[in-house]
């Protein structure tokens, strides 16, 4: 289809013949406005890269295939040691290039080793199953468009190495850099499909093994297997997780919708987030941030629409239960008769020694697995196994679902594009536009696993798992036990999009990792199956302070961009405002002013005490007091159940505001503030210490301070630093507030858009933006987003680089 045509931007530029530059523009170059891309002569993929402030790429092309293009390109110039080292793991060469005992930074798979990490890479490699996918006709599989872009976006990165010299240390004169295929972008997208499913059981399905011996190995106990489950599907502490706001017409000064998105996401690796605009002039235009490695943009806005995610509670996987041939472990009985697993023989090749080879097995259901998780043992024994169904293993629509939000003209838009692709793994969206109307859906790829199946054909483990967490186990031996299909579902075994808990055009609607329940406080979500969630439960300390902070800005109305902006860097401590000063008062009334700590060792609380009084309840840098409640709030919190914690319980009626008071007569109140105290003593850290001392990144050689605080703390703006008091107590963050986003309309065609991307642009030490937006960040400044034509070319920093596929 013809595209309206881009006039010639006077840019230095060259060939990938040679290397790709740039130079700044004029100011009279900046003046003239581009309507005219040029396509190269021979035919070959091509994309303008133009920068603005702070790194940011606005990719210009003509097609999507060009777009993945210069998305490629893009990201290798900024992130290349990242992107090889996910790479690496999807192809299964970590143990040649790393040795097989070390670990992988857990970006793509929880695998403990990267042994384990190779023999589940390599075996999806082995059965074929990306190519599988890529085979698959639209909807079901990606679209043409989507895989435009993969092999484009292979083409991008394959482009940059050849042309560029590497200077970040991590990968520097590296021998695993090397160029990859559209095969490996697939699957990239894949493994990062499978995060919540497969993902998290790849030590489990590469361990699995038929009983050895005659000795039977014991089964699971049905109480600490269904706590278990409950702790690894939990989205209240995990190490991503997210806010998200949506204001609707009724609320804003404008009548027009605002989105605020905060997701928390691991600070190095392979699941940062890498900020762009792409363009295809005529079809596509929008701004925003995608996962690395990603071709699509994640989370973002148009001139339209914006939106953002949140990791959804939904359980993307199940478990079948096994009955076994009693003649033969790896054969298995539905409906009396028999079957035979499928063994696949894997074989890793080793750094310094010699190859590994281990055998998986697989039925109609999915792998054998001996464990999910590293706490949640399945033992396969004589007469039981245990398979694990992820719908997620055969589902890479996820980049449709963003390619439709990015061409969308408002929320009916985007919540039709979850509809026709279905293609979102692991997380729930929250989205608003410009005529001031907002969504929340969690639109995921679930296995279908309604409570009625649950109930008729859940195994005794699966009656203590399902109701405590949504994993089911079912009867694999019972063939009326099949998931089945809805009709409105585009992959068979899952749920259609009528089931899915949505809301839409609500004052405001939030989420902050916990279920769909209180998307709209006044508006609860019902009626959904156990698998999505739960309802009437106590929410997190994150939840309810967001809730009682937005539901406030919505009812006060007139709300506009820099509204949003205050509240992501208010930093203000729920767990503080409910018990800091009922600690303060309980320590200050200690006979002789000590405590017993767990150890029962007396201990000086009396400088505690005034501390914790006069503490502003905030994770400001400067705020002092912080420290010592993080602590104490951390062991109370962990040692002290919830059912003593508060003198009053929650209440499902008043679910915000409830449980409250904390009960200092419980043993472990007293306990926790000692151990607080000789924590912050032994690490050399003064009890009323500045929080941004002590919190902080170092880039450059220099400590940077960071406000913010951990999720225990309720706290919006959540960062998440490492403690180890060997080394002087807290070092660097490692995940928390990533991309975040402020957007809204003033009836003008551009977008009022503030973004930040706290650990910046790039890994590269020698990079200009390595450390400019974090800079940013811990002076609670943003940057504003340059989406439209005029202020792309208005850039004090704007250059162009033009580059172009060799053939």
């Amino acid at each position: 289809m013809r595209i309206r045509r881009l006039r010639r931007l006077a840019v230095a530029a060259v060939a990938l013949l040679t290397a790709a530059t740039a130079s700044p523009l004029s100011a009279a170059e900046r003046s003239e406005r581009p309507d005219r891309h040029e396509r190269p002569s021979h035919g070959g993929l091509s994309a303008d890269i133009r920068y603005t402030e702070y790194g940011i790429p606005h990719i210009l092309a003509e097609d999507h295939a060009s777009l993945g293009f210069g998305t490629g390109w893009a990201q290798a110039a900024d992130q290349v040691c990242t992107l090889a080292d996910g790479f690496v793991t999807v192809r299964g060469e970590r143990s040649r290039f790393f040795g097989p005992n070390a670990a992988p930074d857990g970006s793509l798979s929880s695998a403990a080793t990267n042994l384990s990490s190779d023999l589940y890479f390599r075996g999806v490699r082995a059965a074929g199953s990306v190519e599988e996918v890529l085979r698959t006709p639209a909807p079901r599989g990606p679209s043409r468009e989507a895989k435009d872009m993969m092999r484009g976006f292979a083409a991008g990165y394959n482009a940059w190495l050849a042309q560029n010299r590497i200077t970040d240390p991590a990968c520097r004169g590296a021998g695993w850099v090397r160029p990859v295929t559209t095969l490996d972008v697939a699957a990239g997208g894949l493994a990062l499909s499978v995060l919540g499913g497969q993902g998290r059981a790849v030590d489990g399905i590469t361990a699995a093994a038929p009983p050895a011996g005659s000795r039977p190995a014991p089964g699971p106990g049905a109480e600490a297997t269904a706590r278990a489950a409950r702790e690894l599907f939990a989205t209240d502490g995990a190490a991503m997780g997210s806010n998200a706001v949506a204001f609707g017409a009724g609320t804003t000064a404008g009548k027009r919708g605002l989105l605020l998105g905060n997701p928390h996401y691991p600070w190095q690796g392979g699941r940062r987030f890498w900020q762009s605009q792409q363009t295809i002039p005529g079809k596509l235009n929008v701004a925003g941030a995608s996962l690395l490695g990603s071709w699509t943009m994640s989370i973002g806005h148009n001139a339209h629409v914006a939106w953002s995610h949140t990791v959804a509670t939904g359980v993307p996987v199940n478990l079948h239960q096994l009955a076994l041939a009693p003649d033969d472990p790896t054969v298995y009985l539905v409906d009396g008769r028999r079957e035979r697993m499928t063994k696949r023989s894997v074989t890793v090749p080793v750094k310094d020694g010699p190859a590994v080879t281990r055998s998986q097995w697989w039925t109609r259901f999915g792998p054998v697995v001996s464990s999910l998780g590293a706490s949640l043992p399945l033992p396969w024994t004589a007469t039981t196994a245990y398979a694990l169904n992820d719908p997620n293993a055969v589902n890479l629509r996820a980049s449709d679902t963003g390619l439709g939000f990015s061409r969308a003209r408002g929320t009916g838009d985007v919540l039709t594009a979850l509809r026709r692709t279905q293609g979102l793994p692991w997380v729930n969206t929250v989205a608003a536009d410009s005529r001031g109307r907002t969504l929340f859906s969690q639109s995921q790829v679930l296995p279908r696993i309604t409570d009625e199946l649950a109930e008729r054909c859940s195994t005794p483990l699966g009656r203590a798992t399902y109701p405590a967490s949504g994993l089911a186990v079912l009867d694999g031996s019972r063939g009326d036990c099949a998931l089945g299909r809805d009709q409105d579902a585009v992959q068979p075994g899952t749920f259609g999009p009528a089931r899915m808990p949505t809301l839409t055009d609500a004052p405001y609607v939030e989420n902050s990792n916990d279920s769909a329940w209180l998307a709209a406080a006044d508006r609860p979500l019902t009626g959904y199956e156990r698998i999505f969630g739960d309802v009437g439960t106590p929410r997190s300390l994150r939840t309810r302070g967001a809730i009682e902070d937005v539901s406030a800005m919505a009812r006060r109305g007139g709300l506009t961009v820099r509204d949003l902006q205050r509240q992501q860097f208010a930093n203000r401590v729920p767990a503080g405002d409910l018990a800091a000063a009922d600690a303060a008062r309980a320590c200050a009334a200690l006979p002789g002013g000590t405590a017993a700590g767990s150890d029962g060792g007396a201990v000086d609380v009396r400088e505690a005490c005034r501390v914790l009084a006069a503490w502003d309840h905030t994770v400001d840098t400067g705020s002092r007091g912080a420290l010592l409640f993080d602590r104490f709030w951390r062991r109370l919190s962990a040692e002290v159940p919830a059912g003593r914690l508060w003198k009053v319980p929650f209440s499902p009626a008043d679910p915000v505001r409830t449980p409250h008071t904390l009960n200092t007569a419980d043993p472990g109140f007293a306990a926790a503030l000692a151990d607080a105290v000789n924590e912050l003593r032994a690490a050399g850290i003064p009890l009323g210490a500045r929080l941004g001392n002590h919190q902080f990144v170092v880039r450059d050689g220099r400590r940077i301070p960071v406000g913010g605080g951990a999720h225990v703390l309720g706290v919006w703006n959540m960062l998440q630093p490492r403690w180890d008091p060997g080394r002087g107590g807290y070092t660097e963050v490692t995940h928390g507030s990533s991309f975040i986003q402020a957007v809204g309309w003033d009836g003008s065609r551009c977008p009022v858009a503030r973004v930040l991307l706290t650990y910046s642009q790039s890994s590269d030490p020698d990079s200009a933006h390595f450390a400019d937006q974090t800079r940013l960040f811990s002076e609670e400044r943003w940057v504003t987003s340059r989406f439209c034509e005029r202020d792309i070319r208005s850039s004090p920093e704007l250059r162009v680089v033009r580059v172009r596929e060799r053939r």
